[in-house]
């Protein structure tokens, strides 16, 4: 494929968005009517700002989601160290929520305008950038090209390139190299991803690690905490966290193998809490009685399933077990982060489809903190088997906190890799501080 028509192409993908844009503000109000987008904050996908640029340099920081989001809210703890502004977008309202939780007044929030032309340019003729900051994999060719055209530089954090996505790319290399050219510099989870960048044309490239190892652990309220812990007593737990369709089915299968022989309780957290309906649903139909966090259910003897069904929450679910399956793994592919049990104390099952998450669970299974199962049945035989071996499953615990504390370093080589972008902003910030310094 010649340059030329790689950039035809692209041409075709701007004017496809101009053209389309009916459908897809039709498609966004039905997403609205859902419940996926704020219905007070729609205008922000449109590229209209909802509230005021500071003065002074200003970083964009874009995380899709909640994994993403957490990942970067040190790197963007220590910009504002600086006094440089930061506007953060976002892509769901689960992710707005942590970012509301975590970085409170410290950053502008908004929702990331639609890969459109009309959207973008809107965003950046009023915000005006001086450096995009950009979180693991999110790649939109409108805004990298309306970023590139600009010349507002570019650097992808945390960046991961599953096989999928690098296969895709692979098979048009014109086009990835019209689109990875405008990158000033990619910062890559592992040498595998770095190889992986370098291959579609992407230079420089430098290798940090995982920034989610850096981040600090998820947090809970404690009297809630309290008041679970004491309603649980000594009944053993397990999670299953972070599942995907069918894995909770798989769930209330092994609670109800090892129900009887255990006095189990089993608490699952579905990746998607609008789900939650469905999901009890799902357990009921299996016999097995359901509390809900939404509804404020008491967790009694006869509870057989806490449902986590709540966002943000993840860091009290982790704390009422040490053993937690980690989801998106054994029926769907790609996994879930499993770095966040492994730093509140949990041995990890999960199933073999992690290839999003491999190097985190090369680290912990080496380390012997994570096993891999194949299928339910295998499951349940290892959850009953840390569950009534004490040594081996403390074992797990402590290799895994040892594993993340190896782990970490990811923040300061981001840090390092960005100072050439990041001083001249700090000195501007001296010379013209914005208002509202501090983290």
């Amino acid at each position: 494929m010649s340059s030329f028509y790689a950039r035809a192409m692209l041409s075709t993908y701007r004017l496809a968005g101009q053209v389309f844009a009916p459908v897809i503000w039709s498609y966004m109000a039905l997403r609205t009517a859902r419940g996926k987008e704020d219905p007070r904050r729609r205008r922000e996908r449109y590229g209209y700002p909802s509230a005021p640029r500071p003065e002074g340099p200003l970083v964009w920081f874009h995380a899709a989601s909640v994994g993403e989001t957490a990942s970067v809210v040190p790197l963007i703890r220590e910009v504002r160290k600086r006094g440089i502004s930061v506007i953060l977008t976002t892509g769901t309202r689960t992710s707005a929520k942590v970012v509301a939780e975590r970085l409170a007044d410290t950053v502008i929030h908004q929702y990331v305008p639609v890969d459109m032309k009309p959207a973008v340019s809107r965003f950046l003729d009023y915000w005006q950038p001086d450096l995009a900051i950009i979180a693991e994999s999110e790649i939109w060719p409108m805004t990298i090209m309306e970023l590139g055209a600009r010349h507002i530089p570019q650097v992808l954090v945390n960046g991961r390139m599953s096989d999928r996505t690098f296969n895709r790319w692979k098979k048009r290399p014109a086009i990835a190299d019209a689109i990875f050219e405008n990158l000033a510099l990619v910062i890559a989870q592992s040498a595998l991803d770095a190889e992986r960048f370098t291959a579609l044309g992407v230079l420089p490239v430098m290798v940090s690690g995982n920034l989610k190892v850096d981040t600090d652990a998820p947090p809970h309220d404690p009297a809630t905490l309290a008041t679970y812990r004491q309603q649980i007593g000594d009944r053993k737990t397990w999670a299953a966290i972070s599942t995907f369709e069918g894995e909770e089915a798989a769930a209330g299968t092994v609670h109800r193998a090892l129900k009887e022989r255990l006095g189990l309780l089993t608490v699952i957290v579905p990746r998607h809490p609008e789900r939650a309906d469905a999901v009890e649903a799902e357990l009921v139909a299996q016999g097995l009685k359901v509390a809900r966090r939404t509804r404020g259910d008491q967790i009694t003897p006869d509870v057989d399933v806490f449902l986590g069904d709540t966002i943000g929450e993840m860091g009290l679910y982790l704390r009422l077990t040490e053993v937690a399956f980690v989801g998106r793994s054994l029926f769907a592919e790609g996994g879930q982060n499993p770095l966040e049990p492994a730093m509140l104390g949990c041995a990890i099952l999960s199933g073999g489809n992690v290839q999003n998450f491999r190097d985190a669970y090369q680290a912990l299974t080496s380390a012997g903190s994570a096993k891999i199962v194949r299928d339910v049945e295998m499951l349940a035989k290892g959850i009953h088997y840390l569950l009534v071996n004490d040594a081996v499953r403390h074992g797990m615990i402590d290799a895994g906190m040892q594993s993340v504390h190896d782990m970490r370093g990811a923040l300061s080589a981001t840090l390092r890799g960005l100072e050439p972008y990041l001083n001249p902003l700090t000195m501007k910030a001296r010379l013209q501080p914005p208002a509202g310094r501090g983290v």
